[in-house]
């Protein structure tokens, strides 16, 4: 009886036992997960920052390019440097593989939105972009600029947009108060259509929009001139003894001085259903450094003083008198025209004096062209040439007299978008520059006079063998094809054709630079075509 009762007893114990150990095994109430929830007050792609109340997208591309013939990647044609003397350190092709990436936040207040965005590129070209000249990527050289980003392993990141949007500011680098919403894109993938403003990487500026209502909108802005809105200033004479100061294919230093004052820019829009027409303008100062500067640049390899650094003799040599210049645009894009759904027209035209920027535009600095071809007429080859700056001037001690001529430009661009089905498009897009020095050869006070002045010191038979006129034309046409086989991913194709009118003719003797022979060269119109192959998915 006794055994039988420790029995009893001893099971109760064990099974009081298992129970106490399973409730303590029992989950204890967790804190309830906060789980991402999607804002749809922006649009697709938008979420909530957990625990606040602002709202955030994440996205970008991923984009290959090749392209064939040309002077770098992203069908830059062959117009100056090695690919434009087509010798035997370009490439035939170049690649570039580009991650970019883009933050978009927005917050709701009483002030209305508060927007900051950013962009970020991750870079890898071909070594040179289009070069294999060891003054270009031989590291060993005292070159400035190497381009020696692209060795393995390597690439550049770049920064592209970074603004904050508030009650109707915007602060950072943004787009210039004075660009269409294309850009230099009206139909294109090459980032080198002239004939128009282009700041598609953003530029810094502080600038305000006021809405007006049913689509009218007018902005103002401050931006910062240095990198985009500056082509270059050329003294003609910095010797101070007599014109000169320029190279064998045309270049001088840039005289620029520092920045004084912002550019001014605004634009009045109208953006409705049917489309779009924007008027824009600019005003942008225009100043030289000094009188006496730098003559003769070191040649690439060398180490010396690049062409106009200053001298002991610069500051008492005194400077010109800055100018104030400008441009101003008109812009029109039309949407629903009969030829199909989606399918466009945009169209802009710039004049602009002493800010050529706006018209010999790309999405960095802006070109001079040196291209070269074959003679018929007996010389060792023909060249072309265009020359891009904002102002020339030739000192008093020079010839000249002393002051700023502000260079005129102007030009017009746009395309033709169509799309075959929702898989296939196409566009045809094109652009007319034109580039102007005015005055006449012999008279030191025109901005023609004193430019071939300096430059028959060094390409000698002005008059005789040859006439000189810096101004130049430049002409683009090209069409491309786009294949969207799934939502966000494009393979397209883009053959371009870029022509160069410059108004020199006859023959000179001169050295346009290493490997090109001192020889006798034709002044002649040049022409070069590029084929662009791109494959990009967007997120």
């Amino acid at each position: 009886m006794t055994s039988v009762r420790s029995l009893i007893l001893g099971s109760a114990a064990g099974l009081l036992a298992m129970g106490g150990a399973q409730a303590a095994d029992l989950p204890v109430k967790a804190k309830a997960i906060e789980y991402v929830k999607v804002c749809s007050l922006y649009g697709a792609g938008f979420w909530y920052i957990p625990g606040t109340d602002t709202c955030i997208k994440l996205g970008g591309y991923l984009r290959v390019d090749t392209t064939f013939n040309a002077g770098g990647t992203q069908n830059l044609p062959a117009w100056s440097g090695d690919p434009g003397q087509g010798n035997r350190y370009h490439d035939y092709f170049s690649t570039r593989s580009r991650l970019a990436l883009t933050v978009d936040t927005r917050t709701a207040t009483e002030y209305g939105v508060v927007r900051t965005f950013g962009q970020g590129d991750f870079t890898f070209d071909t070594l040179g972009g289009a070069t294999f000249n060891p003054n270009s990527i031989n590291s060993s050289l005292p070159v400035a600029g190497s381009n020696l980003l692209y060795s393995a392993g390597g690439g550049y990141v770049a920064f592209e947009f970074g603004f904050i949007q508030f009650a109707g500011f915007t602060f950072g680098r943004s787009a210039s108060a004075f660009a269409t919403p294309w850009h230099g894109y009206p139909g294109n993938n090459t980032s080198f259509l002239l004939g128009g403003h282009d700041t598609v990487t953003g530029v810094n500026n502080i600038q305000y929009t006021a809405q007006l209502g049913n689509g009218v909108s007018a902005t103002i802005g401050l931006d910062d001139p240095t990198v985009y809105n500056r082509t270059s200033v050329y003294n003609l004479g910095p010797s101070g003894l007599a014109p000169g100061g320029i190279s064998g294919i045309g270049l001088s230093g840039n005289a620029y001085a520092g920045v004084h004052a912002p550019d001014v820019v605004g634009n009045l829009r109208v953006d409705q259903a049917w489309g779009l027409f924007q008027i824009s303008g600019a005003a942008h100062e225009v100043s030289g450094s000094y009188n006496i500067l730098n003559s003769t640049a070191a040649p690439a390899g060398a180490v010396g003083l690049p062409g106009a650094a200053p001298t002991a003799l610069s500051e008492i040599s005194g400077h010109p008198k800055t100018k104030w210049g400008g441009a101003v645009m008109a812009a029109l894009q039309v949407k629903n025209i009969p030829t199909g759904p989606g399918d466009d027209i945009k169209l802009d035209a710039t004049y602009a004096i002493g800010n050529t920027k706006q018209v010999i535009s790309t999405s960095g600095g802006s070109p001079s062209f040196a291209m070269f071809g074959g003679s018929g007429i007996g010389a060792y080859q023909s060249i072309g040439l265009g020359v891009t700056t904002d102002a020339v001037y030739l000192p008093a001690f020079a010839g000249g007299d002393g002051s700023l001529k502000l260079t005129k430009a102007w030009g017009v661009r746009g395309a033709f978008n169509h799309n075959w089905d929702p898989y296939w498009s196409s566009s045809l897009w094109g652009s007319y520059s034109s580039v102007r020095y005015d005055g006449t050869v012999g008279d030191l006070t025109t901005a023609k006079g004193m430019y071939c002045a300096a430059f028959s010191a060094i390409h000698p038979g002005l008059g005789v063998t040859y006439t000189c006129d810096p101004s130049f034309n430049a002409a683009q046409l090209g069409t491309i094809t786009r294949w969207t086989p799934v939502k966000n991913l494009t393979f397209s194709a883009e053959l371009a054709w870029f022509h160069l009118d410059q108004k020199s003719s006859g023959t000179s003797v001169f050295g346009p630079g290493a490997p090109k022979p001192t020889a006798v060269y034709e002044f002649k119109d040049q022409n070069t075509v590029s084929l662009n192959l791109r494959v990009q998915r967007n997120f």
